[in-house]
C-alpha cells in the first residue's frame, strides 16, 4: 500500500502533472521507493477515484495539455493516519545474499565477477548520494523538511556504503578460499 503513500508525499511537496512526478520518481522517491511509469499513472487514477487527489481546474483548457494533481484534505488525512500507523520491518531478501550460500555447496566459480561488478554498481550508487547531498543539503539548510529528507538520503547513503564495505571483504575472504 506504499505507492499511493510515495505519491501523495511528492504531490503534497509540489503538484504535479503525471510526467512531472515520474521524472521526479526517477531522481528521488525512486531511490527507495521504484514504481513503473505505468504503475505510478494507474495509481494517479485510483486515487483521484478515492476523492485524494483532484486534477488541478485549468482557467483556459487545451487539447493535450498536461493534467497537473493537487493533494485534497481526504488525501492528506490518508496520508498521516499511515504514517503515525505501526509497520513492522520487512524480513530482507537477497539474491546475492542467497547465491553466496549456494557458493558454499556448489562451488564459487563465476561468483568473484558478479561480486565486483555489485561492488562497482554500489560505488557509483554512493557517489550519486553523496553528489545530491552535496547540492541539495548545504551546511544551514535545516528546517524540518529538510531535515527529515536528509535523514532519508543518510539512510541511503549508509546502505551503500555497508554494500561497498561488505562486497569488498566478501572479495577479499573469496580470494583466501582454496581454489578460488
Amino acid at each position: 500500500m506504499s505507492l499511493p503513500h510515495a505519491i501523495l508525499t511528492a504531490l503534497l511537496e509540489r503538484p504535479s502533472a503525471g510526467l512531472d512526478l515520474t521524472r521526479r520518481f526517477d531522481r528521488s522517491i525512486g531511490y527507495f521507493w521504484s514504481a513503473s511509469h505505468q504503475q505510478i499513472y494507474r495509481e494517479l487514477g485510483k486515487l483521484e477515484a478515492e476523492g485524494y487527489i483532484r486534477a488541478i481546474p485549468e482557467d483556459r483548457p487545451s487539447r493535450g495539455q498536461k493534467k497537473s494533481y493537487e493533494v485534497l484534505p481526504a488525501g492528506r488525512a490518508e496520508l498521516e493516519r499511515w504514517t503515525a500507523a505501526a509497520q513492522d520491518p520487512k524480513p530482507h531478501r537477497d539474491a546475492l545474499l542467497l547465491r553466496l550460500r549456494a557458493a558454499a555447496v556448489v562451488g564459487t566459480d563465476g561468483l568473484e565477477a558478479d561480486l565486483r561488478r555489485h561492488l562497482d554498481l554500489h560505488r557509483r550508487q554512493l557517489a550519486e548520494y553523496e553528489q545530491i547531498q552535496d547540492r541539495d543539503f548545504p551546511p544551514g539548510k535545516d528546517s524540518a523538511q529538510a531535515r527529515l529528507q536528509h535523514l532519508v538520503l543518510r539512510a541511503g547513503i549508509e546502505l551503500e556504503t555497508f554494500w561497498t564495505q561488505w562486497l569488498t571483504e566478501a572479495l577479499e575472504e573469496l580470494a583466501e578460499l582454496p581454489d578460488s
